[in-house]
């Protein structure tokens, strides 16, 4: 007999992805200058070594970035079963906020359950969240920087995240409560990070999945409440705003929400892939110090031909070499910037942050920091 449906189903979705892990390792080093694609759609044949043998010493080691909750304890124990089935060694890592009183044990709890479900190595790593954008924005800064080190630290070759189809589709109605573009509603990557370290088997699967996966397994798990305090955003559209929007449209808004991430991602690279051609077609002078300061010059007659979703980018692009934080970089600031281009009326120069201006001198926009 085999396993529990739901225990079958997280299997999978790790075992196609550390597929894609080996594959891009054996391609290495040319897999580090360009990210991996999505998981294969099928499962591939599992590699070398008899079951239940032990990885050899050298072979890549995979991370699960664990919480303790549902779905990174189910990830953990799909790790842990498919990676030595696969030639690989799987470790984890639990990030301590600091965030709760007792934070510090529950992470040592954490780390046992691991162990217990034979990874190796396991740690603990207590992090330090500041308050930059918000409690939410800030924490999440603080546990990639964590896991970055990690990965560094260890050598590892991947890092597993338990994001589900759920966690997805609360991230697209996010970024569309924001009035953001085409990018911030493509959600989460499958594959994310410096070389594509970061790895999401879980996408496709739902929140409910992965639970029952928890409990066919007897696996303990820790319901993190501030995934249930109001007072954060996630929180609330999580418990309020998508049980709102599927009781008046019906069953289906998670999957629905979830689709338009990938369509969405779909077109924000092919419209970035136009960018970056046409940014190299516009520009009349390539990114130069001048007393200290970068600037970018484009021409505005070229940029005034494109389409206003490819001139955007183009400018927000050209911006960011020009000194401009990506992360304060607002729609609002780049609308203002394109008017210098489609609604010239003689206008003062733009100020963006990171004290990048903007003006128009003649035939050029120039973008230039100090």
């Amino acid at each position: 007999m085999g396993p529990h449906p739901a225990v079958a189903a997280i299997r999978l979705a790790v075992r196609r992805v550390l597929h894609d892990i080996l594959v891009a390792h054996s391609a290495a080093p040319s897999a580090a200058s360009s990210p991996p694609a999505p998981p294969s759609p099928s499962p591939a044949p599992a590699a070398p070594g008899p079951r239940g043998s032990a990885p050899r010493d050298d072979a890549p080691l995979v991370l699960a970035a664990c919480s303790g909750g549902a779905d990174s304890m189910a990830l953990a124990s799909a790790l842990a079963f498919e990676a030595p089935r696969a030639g690989l060694r799987a470790g984890g890592v639990t990030v301590d906020h600091g965030l709760q009183q007792g934070s510090e044990v529950r992470a040592a709890e954490v780390t046992d359950r691991m162990r217990a479900l034979g990874l190796a190595p396991v740690e603990a790593i207590a992090v330090s969240v500041g308050r930059g954008g918000g409690p939410e924005a800030a924490a999440r800064d603080a546990r990639y920087a964590a896991l970055d080190a990690a990965v560094e630290r260890h050598g590892a070759a991947a890092v597993l995240l338990g994001h589900t189809r759920d966690d997805q589709a609360e991230t697209v109605l996010l970024g569309l409560a924001r009035g953001s573009g085409t990018r911030s509603l493509s959600g989460m990557a499958w594959v994310s990070g410096a070389g594509g370290r970061y790895r999401r088997p879980f996408l496709q699967l739902d929140r409910h999945t992965v639970r029952e996966a928890c409990l066919a397994q007897s696996l303990p798990v820790w319901d993190d409440p501030h995934n249930v305090d109001p007072s954060y955003t996630r929180s609330r559209v999580r418990h309020e705003a998508l049980p709102i929007l599927e009781k008046a449209l019906g069953k289906g808004v998670v999957e629905a929400l979830a689709r338009t991430a990938q369509l969405s991602r779909d077109d924000a690279d092919a419209l970035d892939a136009w960018a970056a051609r046409a940014e190299a077609d516009v520009m009349t002078t390539a990114p130069a110090a001048a007393g200290g300061a970068q600037a970018v010059h484009l021409d505005t007659v070229g940029l005034h031909g494109l389409p206003t979703a490819v001139r955007r980018r183009v400018l927000r692009r050209a911006a960011i070499a020009a000194g401009a934080p990506a992360g304060s970089l607002f729609a609002r600031h780049i609308e203002e910037v394109d008017r210098l281009i489609t609604g010239w009326r003689g206008q003062r120069a733009i100020n963006l942050p990171g004290r990048v201006e903007v003006r128009r001198e003649g035939g050029r926009l120039v973008i230039r920091q100090g």
